[in-house]
């Protein structure tokens, strides 16, 4: 039985061998009382594993908000406390502190409880990455086909990109082995896309203390450079990475908009130099129509129609 960080629990110790066993021990008789106390966690476990890493708090947090599983439910302390199995002081101090966070809020009877509006906030967050999911996956598994080359859809984390959506080509290539792999953005069709997507002084804030580094003689590295090629992406609707991240490796990208027309993602393909160059006008031509099919399946609709 796994102890609780600071809770006394009355527990039957398991006899030990017999050698070192006293005869009540031997006999199965009732053995005394032992106070425990849990170890820290473990740093490093990972999320959702059990055992003695587990918070038991956060386990419980956890467990009240599942318990709302009907839409506009409203509970109160007494029932949480009841269906949960915890005491009703327990229940009182879990959904006073997620009532503070916001993730629950007072229902419309006093006493009662209902999921908060932060828990929609984060809701609505991950719907928009399972609709990106569903929207891209059959187009760039097509513009895989077309292509022969990997695709990759991507998001922006700061000056990171990151890759959400990967599918790789029997042409193999020795980088963006899985999907939330980050590279800086600069270097990548996808990143330029991205930051070019940026209002102007967003932009400018993120690069403020950026200090890039050359990874290959064609590593963009100058600021007004790099703005320069981020307005000319802006205007043209597409970007061109020429072995800026690694040698050899060349893409091509374009952007992926919302329903409300904002750019959320961008789409590209990633190959070898030589092939890559011998077909870019295909290319581009094929991921800018992909990037186009995936926005109108997530319900952008241009100005004109």
């Amino acid at each position: 039985m796994t102890p609780r960080r600071g809770i006394s629990q009355t527990v039957r110790r398991d006899c030990l061998p017999i050698q070192s066993c006293c005869p009540a021990e031997r006999n199965r008789a009732t053995v005394k009382l032992m106070t425990l106390t849990e170890p820290a966690p473990t740093v490093g476990t990972a999320i959702g594993q059990p055992g003695r890493s587990t918070l038991a708090s956060v386990r419980n947090a956890a467990r009240v908000l599942r318990a709302f599983s009907r839409a506009g439910q409203e509970l109160g302390i007494t029932e949480l406390a009841r269906q949960l199995g915890l005491s009703k002081s327990t229940a009182h101090r879990l959904v006073t502190t997620l009532a503070a966070e916001r993730l629950l809020e007072r229902g419309s009877t006093p006493g009662r409880y209902r999921l908060g509006l932060v828990l929609y906030e984060l809701g609505s967050n991950v719907t928009e990455h399972v609709d990106l999911h569903q929207a891209a996956l059959p187009v760039i598994a097509t513009l895989r086909h077309e292509t022969g080359e990997m695709v990759h859809v991507a998001v922006l984390d700061g000056l990171e990109v990151v890759y959400v959506e990967r599918l790789e080509s029997h042409n193999l290539l020795p980088v963006f082995r899985q999907v939330g792999h980050r590279l800086p953005a600069h270097w990548t069709s996808s990143g330029k896309i991205l930051l070019a997507a940026l209002p102007p002084d967003e932009l400018n804030r993120r690069l403020a203390d950026w200090r890039p580094v050359a990874q290959t003689p064609w590593t963009i590295t100058d600021k007004n450079r790099l703005l320069a090629e981020l307005a000319a992406v802006a205007e043209r609707g597409w970007a061109q990475n020429q072995e800026e991240g690694h040698r050899g490796i060349v893409s091509v990208g374009a952007p992926i908009r919302g329903r409300d027309g904002n750019v959320m993602a961008a789409v590209s393909v990633v190959g070898d130099s030589a092939r890559m160059r011998a077909m870019m006008r295909r290319a581009t031509t094929l991921v800018v129509e992909s990037a186009s099919v995936i926005s109108r399946r997530l319900g952008y609709t241009t100005a004109a129609g």
